[in-house]
């Protein structure tokens, strides 16, 4: 049994159609401890006081850390190819949507 290289491996993913649907989520809850980053994908809805996880997502810091480069590299490829993003002007009273904490 040889030893592939990266390049010469084949990765195989397997995507369950229910798993591909994919789902809805306009705000993350996101905590941390020394070993994992913990992301929670919550659907809110306008004039709905309650609102579920749709999807929590545990992860390591390296990967999360791996997981944000990924996405500030997405971010540019579609800027370049769509143009930029605009964000909403702040807002006294942001309710929905992804947001950074500071």
């Amino acid at each position: 049994m040889g030893n592939a290289s990266p390049q010469q491996r084949k990765l195989e993913i397997e995507l369950p159609e229910e798993i591909g649907e994919g789902i809805y989520a306009n705000l993350v809850l996101i905590a941390h401890s020394p070993s994992e980053f913990v992301f929670d994908f919550v659907r809110m809805v306008p004039g709905v006081q309650k609102s579920r996880v749709q999807s929590r997502i545990i992860m390591t810091p390296l990967n999360a850390k791996n997981l944000m480069k990924a996405l500030e590299k997405n971010v540019e490829k579609y800027e370049s190819q769509f143009g930029e993003i605009k964000q909403f002007a702040e807002r006294q009273e942001k309710t929905i949507g992804f947001t950074s904490q500071e």
